[in-house]
């Protein structure tokens, strides 16, 4: 602990358990102590290295997915045209109508997003039970598939090419200092290109093992898919 001679010693110990954020670190005068600006550095590099990675293609294929990009060809595109990553390219779209389900009432997309790391560290454990509770719920579930390069915004196109009444997209966040593994769901009713707006859609962010585990937002995903149907309706416009 960097803080010296504190009052409440257990306080601070356990509020460090508590959180991997840099908290009770002290400092050395008016500047960060070694130990503190290291693991700051650390975490930064971190971070920046996970927005930079790219998913292999080899990982896709072993999972057994269907690969499609957006608009984007390259990373660096990726980071400088956002607009870009908002739809996809043509042979996406033929792709798509080729070889996935048409017309679900669920179709679940992975993208990688600002983290590849969360994408690759947490599919095992969220994507089978997510695609296993669906099916449970006697919902017909589209072909899951992996978007290169993707914005939130794209499900709104994949939505309207595929004709699903929700569409479920798990996607990297923007990685935190300390946190390259944390992934969210956008999920959206009857998405449009043209009308669709982000107080449509319904975010469950923090997804990762010292956040909302996996396994238990796949529970959470699949009770929140079923009251959309329901309710024909996502993000503000639930009821509950």
């Amino acid at each position: 602990m960097g803080v010296e001679n504190p009052h409440r010693a257990d306080v601070l110990t356990e509020l460090r358990r508590s959180t991997v954020a840099r908290v009770c670190t002290g400092r050395a005068g008016p500047r960060p102590r070694t130990q503190a600006l290291l693991r700051f550095l650390a975490d930064h590099s971190r971070s920046k290295d996970t927005v930079l990675k790219e998913v292999p293609e080899e990982w896709v294929k072993a999972q057994g997915l269907l690969e499609v990009r957006s608009e984007i060809s390259d990373k660096n595109l990726y980071l400088t045209r956002p607009d870009m990553g908002r739809r996809l390219c043509a042979e996406a779209v033929e792709a798509l109508k080729a070889q996935c389900v048409a017309n679900p009432d669920v179709q679940v997309v992975i993208s990688d997003g600002l983290s590849t790391d969360a994408i690759t560290v947490n599919y095992e454990e969220i994507l089978p039970p997510l695609m296993a509770g669906l099916k449970q719920a006697g919902l017909k579930v589209g072909t899951p598939f992996f978007v290169r390069y993707g914005r939130v915004k794209i499900e709104d196109q994949i939505g309207e090419i595929l004709g699903a009444k929700v569409v479920i997209l798990l996607v990297g966040e923007r990685p935190g200092l300390g946190q390259s593994e944390s992934l969210s769901c956008y999920a959206v009713y009857s998405p449009r290109m043209a009308t669709t707006v982000e107080a449509d859609r319904t975010c469950i962010s923090n997804i990762h093992q010292g956040g909302t585990p996996p396994v238990e937002a796949a529970a959470v995903i699949v009770d929140l898919a079923k009251r959309m149907l329901e309710q024909k309706a996502s993000g503000i416009n639930m009821t509950r």
